[in-house]
């Protein structure tokens, strides 16, 4: 846990640093150069860029923290506003309040003021969900090709495999998206009846509101599932022959049990270590990697959402964004380090 902290610090400071030294000033971005001197004085006191960096990043800090320190005080940038602070104040020492809260990711620049909280919470579950299918979609598929290929080793099938798989791993996401939105959603869209763009909600032509449109999903999580999945094939495969060349294997099958009953009993809970491993990393990395997938195919999550904060330099978003992604890659760890302990018991957990 020591470790997860020190990690999410490192990402907080090198991502405060890294967007608010390089970029020039915030200021200036958000009134996008049209300001005059009133304005600008107005904006760098309401958000803090009047001050030191040294105390910009303490309150950087501050913001994020679920236990911080505001300032009773109207003109201070941390003063306990309700619109930027949600939670319960628990101590007051003279102009000082202590308050347990939800982390405050600050407003979007482009956005007429809209936190980039509310942002995420619209983008990131679209996000989580693609990547939930497309990592099912792997697992499902890979593991059983995979078991399938060290079944068949060295046969023309389980070339064939290592050869589809390699292929998966090669094509970058971007060109897979491209190519399967012009076969599967142009040129066969007669028979797959599935669209080149789409998101998970859609507006219905006749004003009737927002309806769910799953078919909207398949292709982006395909494509986001390929290279996971040629992963898992080539993973499960290796695992699945070291596993079998045991000895505790032999005696299984010495006993009479079935090629079938040895994997599915004894063989296949244990070759499924590796795999775990890459797909714990892989689903994190997903919700940074599926940046270009959901931009190409107008899915609206976390992906496009940081595109079009590139594009028109809304720094707080993709702060607010970098610093998602790096909190999901400390829990998955962290999830990941449990289910090792449930698959293999000989695995013991730092306490």
């Amino acid at each position: 846990m020591c470790y997860a902290l020190l990690t999410l610090w490192g990402v907080v400071s090198v991502v405060f640093f890294l967007f608010t030294i390089l970029p020039g000033d915030p200021a200036r971005m958000m009134l996008d150069q049209n300001e005059s001197a009133e304005q600008l004085l107005a904006i760098k006191k309401k958000y803090g860029f009047d001050q030191p960096i040294s105390k910009q990043y303490v309150l950087y800090l501050n913001d994020l923290s679920p236990i911080s320190l505001h300032s009773t005080q109207a003109e201070d940038y941390s003063f306990r506003h309700e619109d930027k602070y949600t939670g319960i104040v628990f101590l007051t020492v003279g102009q000082t309040e202590v308050m347990l809260k939800v982390p405050y990711l600050r407003e979007s620049f482009q956005k007429n003021g809209k936190t980039v909280s509310s942002i995420l919470a619209e983008t990131l579950p679209n996000t989580v969900l693609l990547a939930t299918v497309a990592i099912g979609i792997a697992l499902c598929i890979g593991v059983l090709l995979g078991v399938i290929s060290a079944l068949y080793v060295n046969t023309w099938l389980d070339r064939l495999i290592s050869v589809v798989s390699t292929f998966g791993m090669s094509i970058p996401s971007f060109f897979s998206a491209i190519l399967f939105a012009w076969i599967f959603g142009y040129l066969l869209h007669h028979y797959t009846q599935l669209p080149m763009t789409g998101s998970l909600y859609e507006v219905d032509d006749y004003g009737d509101g927002r309806y769910l449109a799953l078919r909207n999903i398949i292709l982006p999580a395909l494509v986001l599932g390929i290279r996971p999945l040629s992963v898992v094939i080539q993973l499960m495969r290796n695992s699945l022959l070291e596993v079998l060349s045991l000895d505790y294997i032999r005696t299984a099958k010495a006993k009479g049990m079935s090629t079938t009953q040895v994997i599915y009993k004894h063989a296949l809970k244990n070759a499924l270590n590796p795999v775990v491993t890459a797909l714990s990393g892989w689903f994190a990395s997903m919700l940074a990697g599926a940046v270009f997938v959901e931009y190409i195919f107008g899915w609206n999550g976390l992906g496009k959402e940081i595109v079009e904060a590139l594009n028109t330099l809304d720094l707080p978003i993709i702060m607010g964004a970098v610093l998602t992604i790096a909190t999901a890659f400390v829990i998955v760890t962290i999830l990941v380090d449990l289910i090792y302990a449930y698959l293999d018991p000989r695995i013991k957990l730092n306490e």
